[in-house]
């Protein structure tokens, strides 16, 4: 059994200055940090020339003869691309094996699965195949697969995220060009954030596509507005990164609340009264600032409570229907093995 598993993450700020044209025209910046929820990956070899694609949280199960290409169809995409990359680029031959994936958030939750997915499964392979990939390789990799081959709009970040894992600086120029910049952030800088963030998972999902397809029309129509707010969001991740190497933590809701600001100009459907009415309350409670995890539109929202206002804050989010989520930051990225059940 070949196995794998990648970090979700948690995007602080710049989020969407890595989408393009915005990330080609004017450069991005993003910081983010993964935390201990993950999705994970499983390969076992079959003998009977057939491919079976599982994904456990979803109760999706996909089977048909060992082939080259697998045709793209709306069930298990990320499983059927990546294997279908794999297969032209590495092995030219086709295989025959029981994918199987688990993921500890659901698709459109803010978090990156998506791409954290495709990650997971790309080091399963490589894991099996011995495939000669380092993590630019890999994290460069999902986002073809993603954006090119399957046509799914997105931004960079999540990918390299799930390779590297840890809190990272991430640039993003033209020609789909990144650089991860890890932060050597004090382990008590840390642990005071993990502790003052709330996490809280509104129970509901969103279609990041649609919104992303508005914040890149937005800018292509040149709508000054629009990319006023990109340019603040990506001022947005250089604050972050300031105060997070100083350790002046409680900074950190302001600059947060200040995003916020702006993201909700990027695209009308990044927020909603729910959403708002959820975020008004945070604040009234106790909470500096927040954001809505990723694209936006619903998912994992988090919020910064400094001092011990985390409780009045988890108190009164309790009355809106979702659930709060217990979390840890995490500096490992994507990790693969063989199990021999031993």
């Amino acid at each position: 059994m070949f196995r794998s598993r990648a970090p979700l993450r948690i995007g602080l700020a710049g989020g969407g200055t890595d989408v393009s044209p915005y990330a080609d025209d004017f450069g991005g910046a993003i910081l983010n940090a993964t935390i201990n929820l993950y999705s994970y990956a499983a390969i076992k070899i079959r003998t009977d020339n057939k491919i079976v694609f599982k994904a456990e949280d979803r109760g999706e199960v996909f089977e048909c003869d060992s082939t080259e290409q697998i045709a793209i169809d709306g069930l298990l995409d990320l499983h059927k691309g990546v294997y279908n990359r794999i297969v032209k680029e590495f092995h030219q031959l086709p295989l025959s094996f029981e994918l199987t994936t688990y993921s500890d958030a659901p698709a459109g939750s803010g978090l990156g699965t998506s791409s954290t997915m495709v990650v997971t499964i790309i080091g399963a392979f490589v894991e099996w195949l011995k495939l000669p990939l380092g993590e630019y390789d890999i994290a460069k990799l999902a986002y073809e697969i993603e954006r090119e081959d399957l046509a799914m709009a997105g931004g960079r970040q999540d990918q390299y995220a799930a390779t590297f894992g840890g809190v990272n600086f991430m640039e993003f120029s033209a020609k789909n060009k990144v650089i991860v910049n890890p932060l050597r952030i004090r382990k008590e800088v840390l642990y005071e954030l993990e502790n003052n963030l709330v996490l809280y998972n509104t129970a509901t999902s969103r279609v990041s596509a649609k919104i992303i397809e508005d914040q890149t029309n937005n800018i292509k129509n040149n709508k000054s507005s629009s990319i006023d707010a990109f340019h603040q969001l990506k001022k947005q991740a250089f604050m972050m990164k300031e105060v997070l190497l100083k350790g002046n933590i409680d900074e950190i809701g302001s600059i947060l609340d200040f995003g916020w600001k702006f993201k909700k100009q990027l695209a009308t459907a990044i927020t909603n009264p729910q959403i708002d009415e959820i975020y008004n309350a945070a604040i009234n409670a106790g909470a500096v600032g927040g954001k809505i995890s990723g694209a936006g539109g619903g998912g994992f929202f988090f919020f910064y409570c400094p001092e011990n206002t985390r409780y009045q804050v988890i108190n009164e989010l309790n009355n809106f229907g979702g659930k709060v989520r217990k979390f840890h930051f995490t500096d490992e990225g994507l990790v693969t093995w063989t199990s021999n059940n031993l």
